[in-house]
């Protein structure tokens, strides 16, 4: 089992409203598993989680965003503006064991 987490560091004030686009977003995506906000750690932080059975069906998702669905093209609508909500980002890929 692979879990991945796309990190988003927000601009301030921000945070809510991109983790609140991806829920609704991310809403149809077999994979989107849950949309977190941080509690301590560094502040204005939205983690999307995401699970696969093994990397090769990750690479499949991604590979499928270079010609999206109509599924995906109405969930990328969703999120416009989303670029300009945020600071930095960065995913980690974790094995489960």
């Amino acid at each position: 089992m692979i879990i991945v987490h796309d990190i988003f560091v927000c601009k301030p004030g921000n945070a809510s409203r991109v983790a609140k686009m991806f829920k609704e977003a991310m809403a149809p995506n077999p994979y989107a598993v849950s949309v977190m906000t941080d509690v301590t750690g560094q502040y204005h932080r939205v983690i999307m989680v995401s699970q696969y059975e093994s990397l090769a069906e990750f690479e499949k998702e991604m590979e499928s965003m270079k010609n999206p669905s109509k599924e995906m093209q109405e969930a990328m609508k969703k999120m416009e503006g989303f670029q300009d909500m945020y600071v930095s980002g960065s995913r980690e890929i974790y094995r489960t064991w």
